[in-house]
């Protein structure tokens, strides 16, 4: 394979590998710390990521507000006491080689004062910052007020131009590169655009080359472009290697990092991966923040996809084409639904789904009493983990959208702390590149074997 050069970035000569960040507290310090020490740029997730007592315990993250308000500071404080932590640690383990880069999400929750209060608490440890999820047009001034380079996350030249355009070509000194995601194949939450086709994934290297081509026009011809979603073999794009539409490009690798000894996901996790399929990673649209999202198709998903599955467009009162009256709850108050749906909805009572759940588009999901008491539950006990909720109704400067709470959708924050700490990985979210079949049929896996950080990047490096 064509030899992958060194380039400088975030201030350093590294190897142009990097490991992509993945909340919530999944890319650790330890992780990525082994990644910078093995030559390459380490990525924590400083999104609610962990913290330790003075014993190195696990400080468990309670809330004790009563309003989503204090719940939501306490969030923050949370994530600014963790991002440190896991910086520290990925500091004294880097040795230092490699760089250090933090990865936060644009919308969630309190992002700017929890970057604001890592990086003065873990001043001169990180070297960059990778922000996605949203259109992150103050990074650059952030990044920038603590001498950090600043490394957006795009999936097309559309977006970067429009995040240059209002912001960045003020602060360019600091643009260490441009993280291209490809938004049908990474996993995790992905920019899918509306005048995008989930089904039909593109090419990732014309969309590329038009970023390459904007960025050249304004004189970025020498800042990187990560590529990042579905990469695995680096010989798979070895014409991209100092290729001048795209050059110089560096890749980012997010689900193979998840499969080594320094990852600190649960050995259930771990040894789902080993045995996906190709199709078993889903782009769906159940996520809270309204993104495309690509995850494990387990049961947590499934169910979802069935929730969906039974629902109705409902009224109150009868109107012209909805006009079947069904009785619902213990007073049997009637909701009227087209006639077509009528037997459908009876199926469901029947079956046990006897909760009916307002969506905000005028439907109505069914579920199981149990299900429902759930759902209600976690939408009261929000925390404010994004910046708006389409599950809850939060929104962090209003503190509500305004619209109803949408039961289609779940607590993000609850079901990845969860499969984070060790819950049964059949029952959580589990987000993955939709490559990662390829941990079951790559012979560097065989037999079990689970290879060091350092090993992987090495195996990486012969473009396998």
């Amino acid at each position: 394979m064509k030899a992958l050069k060194p380039l400088v970035m975030s201030g350093k000569e590294v190897l142009p590998v990097i490991e992509g960040g993945k909340g919530v507290a999944v890319s650790t310090g330890k992780s990525s710390g082994a990644w910078a020490a093995a030559g390459g740029i380490g990525t924590f997730s400083a999104v609610n990521a962990d913290s330790y007592d003075e014993n190195g315990n696990l400080v468990p993250i309670e809330y004790a507000g009563k309003t989503r308000s204090d719940r939501h500071q306490e969030l923050i404080a949370y994530g600014i006491r963790g991002g440190i932590a896991q910086a520290q640690i990925a500091h004294e383990m880097r040795n230092g080689e490699g760089r250090l880069h933090m990865n936060v999400l644009w919308e969630m929750g309190g992002a700017e004062p929890i970057l604001h209060g890592v990086l003065e608490g873990a001043k001169g440890l990180i070297h960059g910052v990778t922000c996605g999820a949203g259109m992150p047009y103050k990074i650059a001034q952030i990044s920038a007020q603590y001498g950090v380079h600043y490394y957006p996350i795009v999936s097309s030249a559309r977006a970067f131009r429009a995040l240059w355009l209002r912001s960045y070509k003020k602060i360019p000194e600091w643009l260490g590169g441009v993280v291209y995601e490809d938004p049908w194949r990474a996993g995790g939450h992905n920019g899918l655009s509306n005048s995008e086709d989930p089904l039909v994934p593109e090419d990732p290297f014309p969309r590329v080359a038009a970023l390459r081509e904007f960025m050249n026009s304004v004189g970025l011809n020498d800042v990187p472009i990560i590529m990042a979603g579905g990469v695995w073999f680096l010989r798979d794009f070895e014409d991209w290697i100092d290729n001048p539409e795209v050059a110089p490009v560096a890749f980012q690798f997010g689900t193979r990092p998840l499969l080594t000894q320094e990852s600190e996901i649960s050995d259930e996790w771990k040894s789902r991966l080993t045995n996906l399929q190709n199709g078993d990673v889903s782009l769906h649209k159940f996520s809270p923040t309204g993104f495309y999202s690509s995850a494990v198709r387990n049961e947590f998903l499934e169910d979802l996809h069935q929730r969906s599955d039974r629902q109705v467009r409902y009224s109150r009162t009868a109107e012209a084409d909805l006009h079947v009256g069904i009785p619902l709850g213990r007073r049997g108050r009637p909701i009227y639904v087209r006639e077509d749906d009528a037997d459908k909805v009876k199926a469901w009572l029947e079956a046990g789904y006897t909760e009916g759940m307002p969506t905000p588009d005028d439907t109505m999901v069914f579920v199981t009493p149990e299900s429902a008491l759930t759902i209600k539950k976690d939408q009261i006990d929000c925390m404010g983990c994004l910046s708006q909720c389409q599950f809850s109704n939060w929104e962090q400067h209003e503190g509500t959208t305004g619209k109803r709470a949408d039961p289609r959708s779940f607590c993000i924050q609850k079901t990845l702390q969860s499969i984070a700490h060790g819950a049964d990985v059949e029952h959580e979210l589990m987000f993955a590149g939709h490559n990662a079949y390829k941990f079951g049929e790559d012979p560097f896996y065989a037999n079990g074997n689970i290879p060091t950080v350092k090993e992987l990047v090495d195996r990486i490096m012969t473009g396998d």
